[in-house]
């Protein structure tokens, strides 16, 4: 007679936390949104570590020359806030979602996981796109609002958006359909 797996809870997928993200020329048509964000990610990652919770660091490890996002550049490593320790898996990407030929899905179905929480950057971006794919593999997902965040753009017509107004939209788009959007607060306090 087996034993039936464990359920672990919530894996923490952290995305694209690296000081790529930083780099001017994000900001080109204007700031980001939520600069607390950071802070918010080392809050989670503390809870987590102190939950004794599978933590997943995904790295963009980019193929385009001028990226701010390739291997062997300053901002290919994390930031601090979001910096792994020793044992916690980091799976390198080279596209925006992190299940693209990561070998992701099966570790996670190793681990017994079945309901992820995301936070990261950008939100309309790497997180919007993991989150939906996550989501389309089955999995239950729980996407940190105020521990992403994006820049401005403009749109399809050249008007332009801020970071606030691309983040809401994001969200707008995954709500509910593939993923349940919640604040770090909740999730600290074991609302999430």
């Amino acid at each position: 007679m087996s034993e039936a797996l464990h359920d672990p809870g919530p894996a923490l997928l952290l995305i694209d936390l690296q000081q790529a993200i930083d780099d001017p020329r994000w900001a080109r048509d204007g700031p980001r949104n939520n600069p607390g964000a950071e802070t918010n990610v080392a809050a989670l990652l503390a809870r987590w570590r102190a939950l004794g919770r599978a933590v997943i660091h995904v790295r963009h490890d980019s193929t385009e020359p001028g990226s701010t996002y390739r291997p062997g550049q300053p901002g290919h490593a994390f930031k601090p806030e979001a910096a792994p320790l020793p044992g916690e898996p980091v799976v390198g990407k080279r596209v925006n979602s992190a299940f693209v030929d990561t070998g992701l899905e099966e570790r996670l179905r190793t681990m017994g996981v079945s309901t992820l929480t995301v936070a990261g950057v950008i939100t309309n971006n790497s997180v919007e796109t993991t989150v939906r794919h996550a989501a389309n593999l089955g999995f239950e997902v729980s996407l940190v609002e105020d521990a992403c965040f994006t820049f401005a753009r403009r749109d399809h017509r050249g008007l332009l958006r801020s970071a606030q107004e691309v983040h809401d939209m994001s969200l707008a788009n995954i709500e509910g359909e593939y993923a349940r959007v919640v604040v770090t607060a909740d999730l600290l306090e074991g609302k999430g």
